[in-house]
């Protein structure tokens, strides 16, 4: 499969979403127009704030819509998971504005909403003046790496990841019958895809988030005004794929420690793996920090690449057992392999 090298004014960004290390990034940070992809966060707003079953009835803000529309009346009722899988599959600009009226009690405080959602989880660089993407009234402006980061977010609602996997949904309403197929064609086109959002509007181009699985590595792809941006996907898959594993750098069940600091009561609950390439392997270290016995936790191992943190263990106590606290407070640093 060949690699596409990306021209400069296609920002991109390659990420691992288990971890959110950036693998790939070329003008993460430039603003730029997002079109559809904006539903990402139409979505994860509905999800996050209504029953998925209940019902709307279709009001007179679809004769406002154009372009991509799921072609909803006035009066028809669906059902949110309905108007969400429209919103999705076919970029339903009216399924948007319908869901953006009536979760809450205006338009306005939707639009709220996902701004401060994208403040939450630190999308610093965006702003969403409406829930669908269109941008010749009002204009969503964001960055890959932002994007990336709603990305990873909105990947861990389970509702979300089934709506945006699928590749064909049938419903009915008080006024007849959809059959909508995902417009999201790497679905097809890519045997690892696992779901993903596309967008387009002459202004911005196109646009595509998009995530893929192999070998238990999990990956997603923003990339902004990219007129080849279904191969461009696929050949970042493919390259970063195959350059990392993931490592299983501490194992619970197979774990002991140094006597001199703990009994044989001092255990770990979790494991820890990380995405490595071949030659960061001998990069990696840990760092024993110990404190005072408190809540059951004796400390924690710092798991360190090219001396920077990647991530922590907590170290904890059974509590039938006292620790020598003044004795553990001595020893506070400890790199061990």
């Amino acid at each position: 499969m060949p690699f596409f090298v990306f021209a400069k004014g296609v920002p991109t960004i390659v990420m691992d979403y288990d971890s959110g290390r950036i693998l790939y990034e070329n003008d993460i940070h430039e603003k730029a127009l997002i079109a559809s992809i904006t539903k990402i966060m139409t979505c994860i707003i509905v999800l996050e704030n209504a029953e998925l079953d209940d019902q709307i009835e279709v009001g007179e803000e679809v004769l406002e819509m154009y372009g991509t529309n799921i072609y909803v009346e006035i009066g028809e009722c669906l059902t949110i998971r309905d108007l969400l899988y429209g919103l999705m599959l076919r970029s339903g600009n009216d399924a948007a504005v319908v869901l953006s009226h009536h979760i809450f009690e205006s338009e306005e405080i939707f639009i709220t909403k996902m701004n401060e959602k994208a403040k939450e989880i630190g999308m610093n660089d965006t702003i969403f003046l409406n829930s669908h993407g269109l941008d010749e009234e009002t204009e969503n402006y964001s960055t890959v790496y932002d994007m990336a980061l709603l990305a990873r977010y909105a990947f861990q609602n389970k509702e979300y990841q089934k709506i945006i996997s699928t590749k064909k949904y049938q419903t009915k309403s008080n006024f007849k019958s959809y059959v909508w197929y995902n417009r999201m064609s790497l679905l097809n086109e890519y045997s690892y895809c696992i779901g993903g959002k596309n967008g387009y509007t002459p202004r911005a181009g196109k646009t595509l988030v998009s995530y893929a699985r192999k070998d238990n590595k999990t990956f997603l792809i923003v990339s902004f005004n990219d007129s080849n941006l279904y191969q461009h996907h696929i050949s970042l898959y493919e390259k970063y794929f195959d350059l990392y594993d993931n490592y299983l750098i501490i194992d619970s069940k197979n774990i002991s420690f140094p006597s001199s600091f703990f009994d044989e009561d001092a255990y770990i609950k979790d494991s820890f793996s990380y995405l490595l390439g071949d030659n960061e392997i001998d990069n990696v270290s840990t760092l024993l920090e110990v404190h005072p016995l408190k809540n059951n936790i004796l400390g924690k191992i710092i798991i360190q690449l090219n001396q920077e943190k990647i991530g922590e263990v907590t170290i904890y106590s059974h509590p039938k057992k006292k620790k020598d606290s003044f004795n553990i407070f001595q020893k506070i640093q400890s790199i061990f392999r």
